[in-house]
């Protein structure tokens, strides 16, 4: 056993799998067997393995500058070059972008960026935030307080009352349904709740609301139609922010380049990346704001002397080379198509599992997806031992999928994975399915 502390990892169950390289939608571990990736890392290498080209411009940034930092004026070309990319992208009016290491970090940031610009424009009061229950946001104190599974908030004790963050309902509608409603009623009552709970804080108390368009860690929650269409009106009336997630539905992920796309969010005032921004060949993310947000920041940070946030690693340049390298690629050999039309693909594929006794539904969109195992179909018990079971078969059959939310199978592979290796992957599955019955 080494001294490694594992991050997300049941401490007593380390060192199950050593991986040693990687190639193309494949890893390889230390004994040379081969497993299809099937969820990108997690959730996010979306050029998969040994991207020459994305290695090499690495390497070169790498010998021309390994690292500068952006504090007190300093700045660097492939920093500059990476926001207004990023700002001409994006669906947030006159974007602004800062720079971090992680989603949970630029979730951290937001959250001081919230308070710092309601702060610059006189509401010190509008500083809450709402989440949802099953929401998944990151680990840091402030990001895991926004985060609501129970096994990320157990013994951590998040100061969720000192943050002040508030959670509704979260829109899975085959677990939150409630008698014989419709989707567009549960839509309806869960939006009211919304609203709710809106007028009892008081809205002008809110500053934000956060969603992932759709959800990953949480069991790839697809809302239903109609859902941030209801959403977004009520924010709109009570004056409270949007602020996108894109950390695993960034870059292609559902099919469009954003999940805000797939999903009908019209414009957010807010997003985060990580994760494919860089295919996580280098740790680098994205907070997005507003420009407005952001003027309205620089004369208080004059009068203070400086805008008293940032990260050593805030802009590295290399990562900064390597998004703008990835980011590239991705448009230049057309993956966020190809995502589309092989993610259709591994819909279908995924869909057949839905006459299965065992799988309650099949959800996603795009190259994300989730088969959710049930005891049986009757009753929606979920069976979580079976998932797990079914997890270590695929693992033992040479496929990485990913067990959340308790008996979910979550798949997100590369995006760069053809339509036989969608074959493999779902024939790998069903194989494993049938071994753990």
């Amino acid at each position: 056993m080494s001294a490694v502390i594992y991050p997300t990892t049941n401490l007593k169950a380390t060192e199950q799998l050593v991986v040693d390289r990687g190639e193309g939608v494949y890893i390889y571990d230390t004994q040379g067997k081969q497993y299809l990736e099937g969820m990108a890392g997690l959730w996010c290498t979306g050029l998969g393995y040994g991207n020459r080209e994305l290695i090499d411009c690495i390497s070169e940034q790498l010998g021309k500058l390994s690292f500068t930092h952006m504090f007190g004026g300093k700045t660097h070309q492939p920093g500059i070059d990476l926001a207004d990319r990023l700002a001409a992208m994006v669906p947030v009016t006159d974007a602004r972008v800062f720079f971090g290491n992680s989603g949970s970090d630029a979730n951290d940031s937001h959250i001081k960026l919230l308070r710092y610009y309601f702060n610059a424009i006189g509401k010190p009061q509008k500083r809450k935030i709402i989440t949802r229950e099953r929401a998944y946001h990151g680990v840091t104190v402030a990001a895991g307080a926004l985060t609501s599974l129970p096994a990320n908030l157990a013994h951590f004790d998040p100061p969720l009352e000192a943050l002040g963050i508030l959670r509704t309902d979260h829109p899975h509608y085959y677990r939150g349904v409630q008698g014989g409603e419709s989707e567009a009623e549960f839509v309806q009552r869960i939006t009211a709740n919304l609203e709710q709970l809106i007028l009892r804080e008081g809205a002008d108390t809110i500053a934000a609301f956060i969603a992932e368009p759709i959800t990953g860690a949480s069991g790839v929650i697809v809302p239903p139609a109609g859902y941030y269409e209801a959403v977004q009106a009520i924010l709109a009336r009570h004056d409270i922010l949007f602020w996108a997630d894109e950390v695993i539905t960034g870059f292609g992920r559902t099919g469009k380049v954003f999940g805000c796309e797939t999903v009908n969010i019209k414009q957010p005032d807010q997003m985060t990346f990580a994760k494919q921004l860089s295919s996580a060949y280098y740790p680098i993310s994205a907070a997005v704001i507003r420009g407005d947000m952001y003027e309205a920041m620089v004369e208080p940070s004059a009068q203070v002397g400086v805008f008293g946030h940032g990260y050593t690693y805030s802009g590295h340049p290399v990562a900064c080379a390597a998004a703008l390298k990835t980011l590239e690629i991705y448009e230049r050999d057309k993956l966020y198509e190809h995502a589309a039309e092989v993610g259709a693909y591994l819909q279908s594929r995924l869909a057949a599992f839905g006459d299965h006794e065992r799988v309650g539904e099949v959800r996603g969109a795009g190259l994300i997806g989730a088969l959710e195992l049930v005891e049986d179909k009757a009753s929606r018990t979920p069976a979580v031992d079976l998932a797990k079971r079914v997890t270590q078969l695929c693992q033992d059959n040479g496929l990485i999928v990913r067990n959340v939310a308790g008996c979910a199978l979550a798949v997100c592979p590369p995006l760069v994975i053809s339509r036989a290796q969608v074959d493999e992957l779902v024939d790998k599955l069903q194989l494993s399915l049938s071994q753990a019955l």
